[in-house]
């Protein structure tokens, strides 16, 4: 009796614990075909909504400079910044907004790494980031594996 009852707690325990791996992460994903996904995701978004950007053909991550800022500071992996942005999904979906944010830059997300440096002290861009630089294919609280962000940042400092 005690080894049936072992028997069907060790499938339980199997089951629970198989049950939880799919919100981990997809195990099908394919950087390359979802990098292609969210390329055509994001042209159709800033087409629909008639927004003028430009795209970073290296990484491929498409932002608007809204004001560039001011200053020359030569962004390298330790540069702190401080900054105001709101993230939202290309549905609207606010996920997070905040003020005054102090961080070092090789602490954010890697769209950030590469849009922050494209304006100065008081400079404020608007990054549209394919998931692949953004959270891949994990979900990260409010937000879907898989998902396109989109920021608007000031950047209140940089150091």
């Amino acid at each position: 009796m005690t080894k049936i009852k072992h028997l069907l707690l060790f499938l339980c325990m199997a089951g629970c614990l198989a049950a939880c791996k799919k919100d981990l992460a997809d195990d099908n994903y394919d950087p390359t075909v979802q990098f292609k996904a969210d390329t055509t995701s994001i042209r159709a978004f800033v087409k629909k909504n008639n927004i003028v950007t430009q795209k970073e053909e290296s990484s491929g991550l498409f932002y608007q400079i809204i004001e560039p800022g001011t200053g020359d500071v030569k962004y390298t992996t330790s540069t702190q910044v401080t900054a105001n942005y709101t993230g939202r999904l290309l549905d609207g979906t606010e996920f997070e907004t905040a003020k005054d944010v102090k961080f070092t830059l090789n602490t954010v997300i890697v769209g950030w790494q590469l849009g922050i440096p494209l304006i100065q002290k008081g400079g404020k861009i608007r990054l549209i980031i394919p998931s692949f630089y953004g959270f891949g294919n994990v979900r990260n609280g409010p937000v879907p594996a898989n998902s396109i962000l989109d920021f608007t940042i000031e950047l209140t400092d940089v150091q």
